[in-house]
This record gives structure tokens, C-alpha cells and sequence, in this order.
């Protein structure tokens, strides 16, 4: 049977990824480093502790995967503060702790790895369309830097060692769990709260994809056999206020959206959007759902969860 190893399996998109693996017949070893996680969860995971930053130990990556021996890894894991994530330093304690991750990986047979990687890899300009291999990796921060840096050593390790390796280069992502300092999370929430939501223009062009179906494209990118970096994206141009009014919408509260209220950040890109070509025709993988159903599962888990009522069917 192959067994496959998820960090990050507790975070905004880990969770979502674990059914799904399962679903296609893996044993599933989820990585989580706070104990009583581990101890309280019985869905049919293997739950297991580890302090990816610990270089040595009993609860470190070496001795995790000297005793799962995993022929699949699922790196998502990072730091991901919400604003301080962009500049801080322990973006390079993580590509630390991931080649570490990769090297103990490769020891134990491993076979088939996909990190996270990131659109911050690119090089942004006022308007871009981002293509796999043609689009400049030149990042503007520490973690574009550190995630792309990660990159290029993983992917000359992995030519060495025989590893098969790809990078799901992701784009902006929303949905349940989502922190309540991200756009779609502070907006859905302040709608559920009945609060006002003030917002810049929202003319910029994003891709946008939901959580849940993020999570879905890393599985499809983990099971298939393409290499290299794919972007996980919708390949969908949505202006940031489409998103805001859908979640509007949704909650029935379209009059708490102040538009224009606040100021766009300088020298943010007018349009920033993914190809897809390679999720699509090599992976063959596509969102099913369009952004309004997507919008209305959002805004129907912050009701959820602000209220404390039961929580609404996953998404199809």
C-alpha cells in the first residue's frame, strides 16, 4: 500500500487533503506538532507529532520518517502568519527544515514528493499572466525567495536521488478556516457579524480558488506523474470586488460593503492570474464549482462557527 505523509495536515488547506488521499487507497500519516492534536483525533488518519524545525530528536522529521517510511510526501507546511509571513526570517528556518524534511525523505525510499510552493515566486508586474517556465521567477519578498529557493535545490536533489518531484505554486486561495486577517476571512466574517466592511476599489484581477478545491489539486498533483512546478489556480480573472460581492450576497448583507473605503496598497499588480495549462491537460484537474456556490459554503461555514450551530455539509 503506499503511504503518504502530510505536514501542514491540520492547516487551511492540510485538512482538506486528507480524505481525499484516502479515498484513493493511501494510508495516510498526518504530521501535526501540538500533542493534544494527536492524542484527541480518530478519523482514520495516522496522526503523528513532529517539530519540523527540530534538526535532531524523538519528535523531529528524521526519526518520523525512519519509523513511517513514507513513499509519498505532501510538504505544506510553512510559516504563514497572516502580514508578517512576507518578510520574516523564519521563512529560511523553513527551507532549513524542509531540505532536512526532503533528505530523510529520500533515506527511507521515498519516491514521490509535491511542495507548496507559491505565485510570490514570480516576478510581478503591473499586469501578468503567470506561465510555468516562461514567467521570470524573480520574487519581491523573503518568502517568495525562500519558497523558490527551495524549489531549485529540491528539484537538482531530485534529479540526483530519483525522487519524482513537483511544486503546486499556489495563488490565492479562501474558504473555511481561513484566518480572520485574510481578505475573504476578515469579510465573511465581519457579513456573519453584521459589521461593516470597508474595502479599496476591488478593480485588481486575482485568481481565486476555494480551499477545499486547493486541496483537491494537490492530491491530483501528487497522484499523477508530472514534474516540475504547476500552478494551482482556477485560471479564472475575478476582480477582488466580484469575490467581496459574492460573499455579500451570500450572507444577504449586500449593504455592509463599503467599496473604495480604504486605499489599495501601493504598487499592488492590476492583474495577477495563473495559467493553467499543465493542472489541466497534464494533471487533469479543474474546479468543479463555480465562485458563488464557493462564496455561499464560506460564508455558510463562518455562520457555523460565529454561532456555534452544527457545521454545514463539505463541499460535493
Amino acid at each position: 500500500m503506499n503511504r503518504v505523509l502530510v505536514t501542514g495536515a491540520s492547516g487551511f488547506i492540510g485538512r482538506g487533503t486528507l480524505a481525499a488521499l484516502a479515498a484513493r487507497g493511501f494510508e495516510v500519516h498526518a504530521v501535526s506538532s501540538r500533542s493534544h492534536e494527536v492524542s484527541e483525533r480518530d478519523d482514520g488518519v495516522h496522526w503523528e507529532r513532529c517539530d519540523l524545525l527540530a534538526e535532531a530528536g524523538p519528535a523531529s522529521a528524521a526519526e518520523l520518517l525512519e519509523r513511517v517510511a513514507p513513499t509519498h510526501l505532501l510538504h505544506l507546511a510553512w510559516y504563514a502568519e497572516p502580514g508578517a509571513f512576507w518578510r520574516s526570517t523564519e521563512n529560511v528556518r523553513w527551507v532549513e527544515a524542509s531540505l532536512r524534511l526532503l533528505r530523510a525523505f529520500a533515506a527511507g525510499g521515498g519516491r514521490r514528493a509535491v511542495l507548496a510552493g507559491s505565485c510570490a515566486e514570480y516576478a510581478w508586474a503591473d499586469r501578468v499572466r503567470c506561465v510555468e517556465g516562461e514567467t521570470p521567477c524573480l520574487p519581491a519578498t523573503l518568502y517568495g525567495a525562500s519558497k523558490h529557493a527551495l524549489y531549485l535545490i529540491a528539484e537538482r536533489w531530485a534529479r540526483e536521488t530519483g525522487v519524482s518531484l513537483a511544486a503546486g505554486r499556489v495563488f490565492f486561495v479562501f474558504g473555511p478556516g481561513e484566518h480572520s486577517a485574510r481578505l475573504a476571512g476578515s469579510v465573511a466574517r465581519a457579513l456573519v457579524l453584521g459589521e461593516p466592511v470597508l474595502t479599496s476599489h476591488g478593480e485588481q484581477f486575482r485568481d481565486f480558488l476555494y480551499s477545499e478545491d486547493l486541496a483537491d489539486a494537490f492530491v491530483a498533483l501528487l497522484c499523477s506523474p508530472v514534474e516540475g512546478p504547476v500552478n494551482l489556480a482556477s485560471g479564472r480573472a475575478t476582480r477582488v470586488r466580484d469575490l467581496v460581492q459574492a460573499l455579500a450576497e451570500a450572507s444577504g448583507r449586500p449593504e455592509l460593503i463599503q467599496l473604495g473605503a480604504r486605499p489599495a496598497a501601493p504598487g499592488e499588480p492590476a492583474e495577477l492570474l495563473a495559467d493553467v495549462t499543465r493542472l489541466r491537460d497534464e494533471v487533469g484537474w479543474a474546479p468543479a464549482a463555480t465562485l458563488e456556490e464557493r462564496a455561499a459554503e464560506t460564508i455558510a461555514w463562518w455562520r457555523a462557527t460565529l454561532t456555534g450551530a452544527a457545521p454545514p455539509p463539505g463541499p460535493a
